[in-house]
């Protein structure tokens, strides 16, 4: 796919997501990301990121889960009522905390998607 096709239609995409549905709500903004914990420090890593999920605004769900092929990585589901909500969150106190206690146990991020849920079980909007 050329270039620029594919970068109009990420952007069309991402407007859409941004617009009300036909009941009048915005679309949810939902990320999935795979987090590479410094070898062996993955079950030192999962506390901390739970922590820095508590009380986010915004946030219908926070998912943390153990990847069962790679023991250093966890995978983060995420479900907000807006992207303009998970932005917000990474201002929070709370967050900035964990984000800081994290650090030296992060290796890296190696996959991060932005989703746009459409419900499931345990979604309540």
């Amino acid at each position: 796919m050329e270039r620029r096709v594919f970068l109009l239609g990420s952007m069309a995409a991402t407007a859409a997501s941004a617009a009300p549905t036909p009941t009048g709500k915005a679309d949810l903004y939902g990320l999935i990301g795979k987090m590479k914990a410094v070898a062996g420090q993955r079950e030192a890593l999962i506390p901390i990121v739970l922590e820095g999920a508590e009380g986010m605004p915004g946030c219908l769900s926070y998912i943390v889960a153990r990847d069962v092929e790679d023991a250093d990585a966890i995978w983060i589901t995420e479900v907000w009522e807006s992207e303009a909500s998970h932005d917000a969150s990474l201002q929070l106190p709370s967050v900035q905390a964990a984000v800081a206690k994290a650090r030296d146990l992060v290796a890296g991020v190696e996959t991060g998607v932005a989703t746009v849920p459409v419900g499931g079980i345990g979604l309540k909007r």
